[in-house]
């Protein structure tokens, strides 16, 4: 805060955050020091505003197919600048021009999962997170990429054969499955026997 004259008795406080409360104190001061602060005044809340500070970490992917699953960093609460806080989603498959629009309510959400089965498995997608309050819409995080949920391997593993190594134990191997466009990575296998 800037010294204020000795014979003014009112200043005005800026750059304080919306919706928040504060309290004052005064402090006097001369040449040989300053003295002791006054007593706080009565809590005082300032106005709401619309948010201006996007949600971050926007990511996702996963999820069951026919599924985007997109997730963020909750905005805290010192951030929401007002009563009626949530969260806007937005999204549309790469390439596209129209936005799908989701409104989130909750404050502590962190997540939401679009389900359609008209979604192709591991289909990018453009998504970006925003927020609003009672006041009105606020910032949208910038654009990221996230991929739609995959689906299971369409095919078996092939050219499966076992070799007896000892009384007790059979080594089976098998060609790996190819990484497919549409069903992703194989990320194991089950051995089955009988």
């Amino acid at each position: 805060p800037e010294v204020i004259n000795g014979r003014t008795h009112k200043a005005t406080v800026v750059d304080l955050s919306p919706w928040v409360e504060y309290e004052f104190r005064v402090v006097a001061s001369n040449s040989v020091g300053i003295g002791e602060p006054s007593s706080p005044s009565a809590l005082l809340k300032t106005k709401a505003a619309v948010p201006v500070v996007a949600p971050t970490n926007i990511s996702g992917g996963g999820g069951s197919r026919s599924e985007l699953v997109i997730t963020w960093e909750p905005v805290s609460e010192e951030l929401q600048n007002g009563e009626g806080f949530g969260y806007i989603v937005m999204f549309r498959p790469l390439g596209s021009t129209t936005w799908t629009k989701a409104v989130v309510a909750s404050v502590e959400s962190s997540k939401y999962v679009y389900r359609n089965e008209s979604i192709t498995p591991l289909s990018p997608f453009e998504v970006k997170v925003g927020v609003y309050n009672n006041e009105g819409e606020g910032t949208l995080s910038s654009i990221s990429i996230i991929y739609s949920g995959e689906d299971e391997p369409q095919m078996a593993p092939a050219g499966a054969s076992a070799l007896s190594v000892s009384a007790a134990a059979v080594e089976v191997s098998w060609l790996p499955i190819p990484w497919n466009r549409h069903t992703g990575r194989v990320l194991g296998y089950e051995v089955r026997g009988w």
